[in-house]
C-alpha cells in the first residue's frame, strides 16, 4: 500500500480514486493532481514508484492545499470558535441539532439520533 501524507491509499484502485482517501482531496483535485504530474489516469496506485509519489506531494504543497491533520484542526477550531462566541450556529452544533435551517419536528433523525419515547408508562 502506498503511503501519502500519513494515509495508506488503496493499492488496487486507480490513482485518481485512491487519492480521494486523503482528507481534503476530492474528485476534482485528484484529477488535477494526476493531470499536473503527467501520470496515466488508468494506472493503479501500487504501480507508483517513489519519484511519482514525490511528484504528487510536490503538487499538493505547491498549490498550498490544506489536507489531513491541518484541515481537520482548522475545521474543529472553527466549530469551537462558533460555540465559544455563542452564535446561533455554535448553539446548534453544541446541541447536536441541524445547523442550516432544516426542520426538526419530523426529520433530522441522523443528527438527533434515534427517537426517545416520552410519557408512555405501564402500570
Amino acid at each position: 500500500m502506498p503511503r501519502l501524507l500519513g494515509v495508506d491509499i488503496p493499492a488496487k484502485k486507480k490513482i485518481s480514486y485512491s487519492l480521494r482517501y486523503i482528507y481534503g482531496i476530492g474528485p476534482q483535485r485528484a484529477d488535477q493532481i494526476v493531470a499536473e504530474t503527467g501520470l496515466d489516469p488508468n494506472m493503479r496506485a501500487h504501480d507508483l514508484n517513489e519519484e511519482q509519489l514525490n511528484q504528487i506531494l510536490n503538487v499538493i504543497t505547491e498549490h498550498k492545499w490544506v489536507v489531513e491533520g491541518d484541515l481537520r484542526r482548522d475545521i474543529t477550531g472553527n466549530l469551537k470558535r462558533l460555540q465559544a462566541i455563542g452564535c446561533y450556529r455554535g448553539l446548534r452544533h453544541r446541541r447536536s441539532l441541524p445547523v442550516r435551517g432544516q426542520r426538526t419536528k419530523t426529520n433530522s433523525r441522523t443528527r438527533k439520533g434515534p427517537r426517545r419515547t416520552v410519557g408512555v408508562t405501564k402500570k
